[in-house]
């Protein structure tokens, strides 16, 4: 038998057995100096986007409201549109770097929905290429990504700086 190694992985099970309610809050109050690190591309005055640490694809993002809200009703119609303003340029920086050939982007709310961290909401932003799924998910509960996220942080940062 063939084995796949995905150490990666480790870190992500660790997580899930901790509580990870607060890393939203937390990144959002980091400092600004910390944004590379913390992989934060672009922040606004109500919300920040920010390179999913477990990827689905490259280049997946999420929008986080830096206030802890868990509803999209919590959220103030002023809030709601930089939130879409935001997200329709993190997508438009996505597209120039990038070049996918579709988006998944949604909201999961609640646990049955597939909310991980249920108690902030977050818009997740997925860039699609057809094709882009492969044995390794389905086989070695494994993605192959092409870019590390230090390499993706730096082409949306460009992008966004435009």
């Amino acid at each position: 038998m063939e084995h796949l190694w995905a150490p990666w992985r480790k870190a992500y099970v660790q997580d899930a057995a901790t509580p990870r309610g607060e890393i939203f809050l937390r990144l959002g109050q980091a400092p600004e100096a910390d944004d590379e690190a913390n992989g934060i591309v672009l922040r606004g005055k109500g919300f920040y986007a920010v390179l999913n640490r477990f990827p689905y694809n490259t280049a997946h993002t999420l929008v986080v409201p830096y206030r802890v809200v868990s509803t999209l009703e919590e959220l103030s119609e002023d809030e709601q549109m930089e939130g879409l303003r935001l997200l329709l340029r993190l997508k438009a920086a996505i597209t120039a770097a990038f070049h996918p050939q579709g988006f998944n982007i949604g909201v999961n709310l609640g646990a049955a929905a597939g909310a991980g961290i249920e108690a902030h909401l977050h818009w997740h932003i997925v860039p699609r290429w057809g094709g882009d799924s492969n044995f390794m998910t389905s086989v070695g509960d494994t993605r192959v990504h092409p870019n590390d996220l230090a390499a993706v942080w730096k082409l949306l940062k460009t992008e966004l700086g435009k």
